[in-house]
């Protein structure tokens, strides 16, 4: 049975790992909540001016930071906050209370427990680490001990093709690919067949890394989605994108532009480390509901761990 995006808790290795990750990105945050109240100074006006450019700055959109703020207004209405202590207490509440209103499965397309293969998209722009992304969740599911296959339907880059066939070797998945310029609903199709004949459980499919304003490279990945859905019952059953964490804002236009188009039911975010405010998710399950599935926490294939709410929000102040 694939567990991919069911609700087990991962190994505690993984939340620990995801926790020493995710700690790089706190950005300035936790100085100036602990700043806001030097001096004994009470929550004011001028502090919330500060807070406000404190959560901007971790990349929170300006939407999310006014409700945020709003909340931390009426929290102090109910009960003055008096020290760094209760305002960090607000604020992680309200990002954890966002984070958590998404399950993991939440957007899923679901596949019947007969229906083999399950077959997952996986979208995003050129540099994001969308085919490495591929190769670790191939890993991931070969430790579940599903059988795996990778359909290189990104064929508008060749290196694109020869990097998949490198994961393939690395994690024993079969390879199904055709030449530089080919038709990618054409390998779609004949990725589809080929896993349905040999008893495949899970289909990878990596698509171009198409520029989320190219309205003929979205049709184009419209016409694979049709394709998949011909041969496999509600395929694509998941559609991950890959969002790179140092990008910020442009990473939510980018989700808004997939999400519309490709059906997004999951966020894979990469390159999670000291460079990366990382705080882009929390408005990307805000605005548009879509859950975080994992984060990229390093080069190897063991480092796509599963995003943990409570261990995100706890390593942006604590």
């Amino acid at each position: 049975m694939i567990t991919l995006f069911g609700n087990n808790e991962p190994p505690p290795s993984l939340l620990e790992r995801l926790k020493k990750s995710v700690g790089k990105t706190r950005s300035e945050i936790a100085a100036r909540v602990e700043g806001i109240f030097a001096g004994d100074r009470r929550l004011d006006a001028e502090q919330l001016r500060h807070l406000e450019n404190a959560l901007l700055a971790a990349d929170l959109g300006v939407r999310t930071t006014k409700e945020m703020l709003e909340a931390v207004r009426q929290a102090a209405d109910r009960e003055p906050l008096g020290d760094a202590a209760q305002l960090r207490d607000a604020l992680k509440k309200q990002l954890l209370g966002i984070l958590s209103a998404v399950p993991a499965n939440a957007k899923s397309n679901g596949a019947a427990a007969d229906v083999r293969p399950r077959v997952i998209f996986v979208v995003g722009v050129n540099g994001t680490g969308k085919t490495t992304t591929i190769g670790k969740l191939a890993h991931r599911l070969h430790e579940e001990g599903s059988t795996v296959m990778l359909c290189a339907a990104d064929t508008f880059r060749a290196a694109a093709i020869e990097q998949l066939a490198v994961w393939a070797g690395r994690t024993g998945s079969e390879l199904i690919k055709q030449k530089p310029g080919a038709d990618p609903a054409a390998v779609v199709y004949d990725g589809l067949a080929a896993a349905r004949a040999r008893g495949v459980d899970v289909v990878i499919v990596d698509t171009a890394g198409r520029l989320h304003t190219k309205s003929n490279l979205m049709q184009e990945l419209e016409k694979m989605k049709r394709t998949a859905a011909k041969l496999v019952a509600g395929a694509p059953h998941d559609v991950l994108l890959v969002l790179d964490a140092t990008t910020g804002q442009n990473g939510l236009s980018q989700a808004r532009e997939f999400t519309a188009t490709a059906g997004v039911t999951g966020i894979v975010l990469t390159k999670l480390d000291g460079t990366a405010r990382g705080g882009i998710v929390i408005p990307i399950v805000r605005e548009l509901g879509l859950p975080v599935s994992f984060v990229g926490t390093g080069e190897t294939a063991d480092d796509l761990v599963p995003f943990d709410a409570q261990t995100f929000v706890n390593s942006l102040f604590d």
